[in-house]
């Protein structure tokens, strides 16, 4: 009789005027059924980001839903080389959400820029940059994007990075800095660019304003510290570097910090030496070390300042950092190895991790909660999936 009871009210709920009465008796019920009658599914926001599939030239876009799963929602080609692989590498969304940019890194005989509107997915324009373009930045204003030029071609030769004003798509500039350049990042104020040079050992920056190195600082272990004004690339330093093959950095990536730690320190992942360091960029030292295990290759910065993702390519996994506390929280494995990029959710929730995988097997794309550091959703994408970023959160449907 009290089930029945119970149905009746249920249903009474739905009906127009009767909704408060069937709350009031509901509330006289017993704990359990008062649990059961008004339980109601709890709505999650969806999540997008972006993936380059560098050895397929698709570019996936991936929406995750707590709760619901993870969905591959569209593919967009970006080749236009039908006998060879263009290479799609790096890939950034505009502040706005309006567009997002990929490199594509292999050209004839350079690289390429191209733009599109983010939703559509339609190209906007493209533009050529130099050799090899990977890892890019962009103002907070979303005017200009500076990306490097990783020159794998010919011998190795100092490289630059090209500037490019977004609303004309035309390189504006194009700055000399050193041998392979990666992980291109502007800092939360806009005014600095930064890039670390993966076969000169250091860390570059550059002034927004005036589009010239503004500083340059030694990442050689043992040796870390400014360069002098004027050095030239190539110069003699004192050090083997055959010698000391052992003892090197190998920057791969540089993310400038956010939250209390913004606009003054950055974070270099040194791949060889297994460690990120955290850079003051005010008095240009190294104010912290983090172990980090094999290969760490790219980074990210929680919104809120208050974590380091670092993606360990040679370790098939994640590492967390808290950095507040200045400890490791978890190292967490991924789906597939050669773990290559990360980007995090702005309200730093979940980080999305993608996985480049090994010969002819599909790369892939995880879904992490920072919170419970565990792997909670993954999906199969393209070929050598690598550069990510992300587009956007749609709030839950209020219906």
């Amino acid at each position: 009789m009290r089930k029945a009871g119970l149905v009746v009210l249920a249903l009474l709920a739905l009906i127009p005027g009767e909704a408060a009465l069937a709350q009031v008796v509901l509330a006289q019920a017993a704990p359990g059924q008062r649990v059961a009658a008004s339980a109601a599914p709890v709505q999650a926001p969806t999540y997008r980001v972006y993936v380059a599939n560098e050895s397929s030239d698709l570019v996936s876009r991936v929406a995750f839903t707590p709760g619901e799963g993870v969905v591959v929602e569209k593919e967009i080609p970006v080749g236009i080389m039908p006998g060879d692989n263009d290479g799609a590498h790096g890939i950034s969304v505009s502040p706005d959400g309006e567009y997002w940019y990929v490199t594509i890194a292999h050209g004839t005989p350079r690289g390429y820029l191209w733009k599109f509107h983010a939703g559509p997915d339609t190209l906007v324009a493209r533009t050529r940059l130099g050799l090899f373009p990977a890892t890019m930045g962009l103002t907070p204003d979303g005017q200009f994007l500076m990306a490097v030029n990783f020159n794998l071609h010919g011998d190795m030769v100092p490289s630059d990075v090209s500037v490019v004003y977004t609303p004309s798509m035309i390189e504006v500039a194009r700055v000399k800095t050193c041998l392979m350049p990666h992980g291109s990042r502007v800092r939360a104020d806009g005014t600095r660019q930064y890039s670390a040079c993966m076969h000169s050992e250091r860390l570059v920056e550059i002034d927004v304003e005036s589009f010239e190195i503004s500083a340059q600082f030694d990442l050689s272990p043992g040796r870390e510290g400014p360069f002098a004004d004027g050095a030239e690339e190539g110069a003699a330093d004192g050090m083997d570097h055959a010698a000391m093959a052992d003892r090197v950095c190998s920057p791969t990536w540089v993310e400038p910090a956010a939250g209390v730690r913004a606009d003054r320190f950055v974070y270099v992942a040194c791949n060889r030496n297994g460690e990120v360091l955290e850079v003051d960029t005010e008095d240009w030292s190294v104010s912290r070390r983090f172990a980090t295990g094999q290969a760490p290759y790219n980074l990210e910065a929680t919104a809120d300042g208050a974590r380091l993702v670092a993606t360990l390519k040679g370790e098939q996994a994640v590492a967390v950092f808290d950095l507040d506390a200045g400890t490791e929280l978890g190292r967490i494995p991924t789906s597939r190895p050669v773990t290559h990029g990360v980007v995090a959710s702005p309200d730093s929730r979940y980080a999305f991790v993608s996985n480049e995988s090994v010969g002819s097997v599909r790369g892939t794309l995880d879904v992490i909660d920072l919170q419970m550091l565990e792997v909670v959703e993954s999906i199969e994408l393209q070929h050598q999936s690598g550069g990510i970023d992300f587009w956007s959160v749609t709030p839950p449907d209020p219906r």
